[in-house]
C-alpha cells in the first residue's frame, strides 16, 4: 500500500476510529432511494441546510462529482449507548464523528497530503451554528461545508461490508461513517 495512504490510515487510528479502509470509488454503490430518507425529514433539516437535500444538489450531479475522484478513505466510529433509545448518546456520537472528520481534514491540509478532495460526513452540515439558508443568504463557508454520505445517495452498508467493516457493532451501539474522496 502507498506510504501516503498508510499515513492517512495511521493518523485516523490515533484519533480513535474503530475501522478505516482505503477504497476505490468504483466500489461505491449509488442509489437515489437513499435520499428519500432525507426527504422524509426525520432529522428536521430537509430544505433547512445548504448541504442537505434538495439544496446540496441533484442526485445525478452529486454522483458525477463523487466519481471524479478515484479513491478515498472510509472510516467509522462506534459509540456505546445506554440503551437503544439513548438519543442523547446518538447525538454525542454524531458530534464526535464530525469532530474527528474535521480534525482529519485539518491534518490533511496542514501536511499537504491531499490537495483536491471531497469530504462527506453524517447528518446536516454543522460548520456554522446557524445555516445561512435560514436567513436567505448564500453559504458563508462553502469551502468548509460538509454534506452527508446519504445526501449523495451512497449505499453505506454495502460499501463498508465490501471493505470488511461491520455495519452493526453490537447491541446498544451506534456506528457512524465518514468518507473522504481524492
Amino acid at each position: 500500500m502507498n506510504p501516503e495512504i498508510m499515513k492517512l490510515l495511521g493518523y485516523l487510528e490515533t484519533l480513535g476510529v474503530a475501522h478505516s479502509a482505503h477504497i476505490d470509488t468504483k466500489d461505491i454503490s449509488f442509489n437515489p432511494e437513499f435520499r428519500k430518507q432525507c426527504e422524509q425529514n426525520v432529522c428536521g433539516n430537509y430544505k433547512k441546510n445548504w448541504m442537505c437535500p434538495p439544496n446540496v444538489g441533484d442526485f445525478a450531479e452529486l454522483k458525477e462529482k463523487a466519481l471524479q475522484y478515484k479513491q478515498g478513505i472510509v472510516f467509522q466510529t462506534v459509540h456505546q449507548l445506554e440503551d437503544s433509545f439513548d438519543f442523547e448518546g446518538m447525538q454525542e456520537g454524531m458530534e464526535e464523528q464530525n469532530r474527528i472528520l474535521r480534525t482529519f481534514l485539518g491534518w490533511i491540509e496542514e501536511n499537504s497530503l491531499i490537495t483536491d478532495f471531497l469530504s462527506l460526513g453524517i447528518g446536516p452540515c454543522t460548520v456554522c451554528s446557524r445555516c445561512s439558508i435560514l436567513d436567505g443568504q448564500e453559504c458563508r463557508l462553502p469551502d468548509e461545508a460538509v454534506a452527508s454520505v446519504e445526501s449523495y445517495g451512497i449505499d453505506v452498508t454495502s460499501l463498508v461490508k465490501y471493505y470488511g467493516i461491520p455495519y452493526n457493532n453490537g447491541i446498544n451501539t451506534v456506528s457512524y461513517i465518514s468518507l473522504v474522496l481524492f
